[in-house]
C-alpha cells in the first residue's frame, strides 16, 4: 500500500475516533427529542394565524429533525388534521434544513461561525419559503 495513502487512512481513523463521542451524544439527543415530543403535540400548538403559525412551525422544525422522505407522510398527516399549509411548510422546511440539535457536531466539522450562520439563514428561509409557497398556490 502507498505510504501516503496509509498515513491518510490512519489520520482519518484517528479523527473519526475523536469525534465518536460527539456523534453518539447527538444521536442519543435526537432519539430523546423524538420520544419526548410526539407528533400529536404539534397539532395542538398551531392556532390558525399565518404569521404566528409560520414562526411556530419553523421553531418546532428547528428543534426536531427528520429526513425528506418521512416529511411527505408527516406533512400529509398535519394537513389532514387541519393545520394550515403555511405552518406545515415552514415546519417541514426547517425540519429538514435547520439542525439545532446537531449544531455541536456541525460546528465541530464545519466551524462554529459557519454552522450558526447556516442555521440562522435556513431558519429565516423556512418562513420565506412557506409564505411564498402559499402565495404562489393562491391560498392566502
Amino acid at each position: 500500500m502507498n505510504k501516503k495513502l496509509l498515513s491518510s487512512l490512519k489520520k482519518s481513523v484517528r479523527e473519526l475516533l475523536s469525534m465518536i463521542e460527539l456523534l453518539l451524544g447527538t444521536i442519543f439527543l435526537l432519539s430523546l427529542v423524538s420520544i419526548l415530543v410526539p407528533k400529536e403535540k404539534y397539532t395542538s400548538i398551531f392556532g390558525g394565524n399565518h404569521a404566528v403559525d409560520s414562526i411556530i412551525g419553523s421553531i418546532l422544525g428547528s428543534v426536531s429533525i427528520g429526513s425528506p422522505v418521512v416529511s411527505y407522510i408527516i406533512g400529509g398527516e398535519l394537513l389532514n388534521r387541519g393545520i394550515s399549509l403555511i405552518a406545515v411548510t415552514s415546519f417541514l422546511v426547517a425540519w429538514v434544513t435547520v439542525g439545532l440539535i446537531q449544531l455541536p457536531v456541525e460546528a465541530a466539522f464545519l466551524g462554529r461561525k459557519f454552522a450558526i450562520i447556516r442555521n440562522l439563514i435556513s431558519f429565516l428561509f423556512s418562513m420565506i419559503v412557506a409564505v411564498t409557497t402559499v402565495i404562489l398556490l393562491g391560498l392566502i
